[in-house]
């Protein structure tokens, strides 16, 4: 892993965008659905079915209520991101008055985002695109699937997600979407008309409405050109409250300044310095039949 430099940058009298490329949403999983207190390690979640409320007669007797636990297991997964730079990149940043390092430590937090995603979504290790074996509970491993081809309206392919979830007594509140689908929905217009059929729905991870679902929308969904192996995958339809997930541990911004922490050799033989963030997220899911998978056909 190579360390930035002073020849990365154009010092001091211009500022540049950061050069790590631009972030690409944050999380769907994050902004559909809530997040819940967690101690660190496995864990358990409960939510508790007691049923319908009885009618009684006069003078009848009353029954008893059945209550039906669902129990949904937590596992906690950590995710860092190092970056390294030699002591002159701070030494022109802080003479130059650039703000390269905060421009560069502002990726960190997106980064560790979206591997709430790429975890929660596909189970894999953002870093390398390879499935962790560990995450086991994954939305890409849904069995309700609707197959996509280019010839289909994006509205048809929502439809029918939402029958699928529907069929299962869940109700299809919520979408996540990947840009390519995504897209189609945004340039769909009425007939003989200007008028965009969904004007309240935006290409941001940022929530907004689309034909009566929460949407979110990030490149997380199909993760492509970050899972190693193709994913087919452009959208996820269903009740996200179905995810069970919170931080159990988030350790804040560190500055490391000896040793070798991430294998790349010793700080100060290199004269470099390593800013380090960790988040260890814990994750469940109640029920994959709450969720429906919009696949591309073609692809794969």
């Amino acid at each position: 892993m190579a360390a930035l430099t002073t020849s990365a940058l154009n010092l001091p009298d211009e500022i540049l965008d950061p050069w790590l490329g631009k972030v690409q949403g944050g999380s769907t999983v994050a902004a559909l659905s809530n997040s819940i207190p967690m101690k660190f390690g496995t864990g358990h979640s409960m939510t508790f079915d007691i049923g319908e409320a009885e009618y009684v007669g006069e003078g009848a007797n009353k029954s008893g209520s059945t209550i039906t636990p669902t129990t949904v297991t937590t596992s906690p997964f950590k995710f860092q991101k190092t970056v390294r730079w030699t002591d002159e990149v701070q030494w022109a940043d802080e003479d130059g008055k650039v703000a390269v390092v905060a421009q560069v430590l502002d990726l960190i937090q997106p980064a560790l985002s979206r591997a709430l995603d790429f975890g929660v979504i596909h189970g894999i290790n953002p870093n390398n695109g390879a499935a962790v074996a560990a995450m086991t509970q994954k939305l890409s491993a849904a069995t309700n699937q609707v197959e996509r081809v280019s010839s289909d309206k994006p509205y048809a392919n929502l439809d029918a997600a939402d029958a699928l979830v529907l069929a299962n007594s869940y109700i299809p509140a919520d979408v996540a979407l990947d840009p390519a689908l995504a897209a189609k929905f945004s340039a769909l217009r009425g007939n003989n008309s200007e008028q965009r059929l969904y004007p309240n729905f935006k290409l941001t991870t940022a929530v907004s409405e689309l034909d009566g679902h929460r949407a979110s929308v990030s490149r997380t969904v199909q993760a492509l050109n970050v899972a190693a192996s193709a994913s087919k995958l452009l959208g996820i339809v269903g009740d996200f409250s179905a995810i069970r997930w919170g931080i159990q541990r988030q350790i804040g911004m560190e500055m490391i300044r000896y040793g070798d922490p991430d294998g790349g050799g010793d700080l100060k033989r290199n004269n470099q310095v390593a800013f380090r963030a960790e988040v260890v997220y814990g994750w469940g899911i109640a029920d994959l039949n709450a969720f429906a998978l919009i696949v591309d056909k073609v692809a794969g």
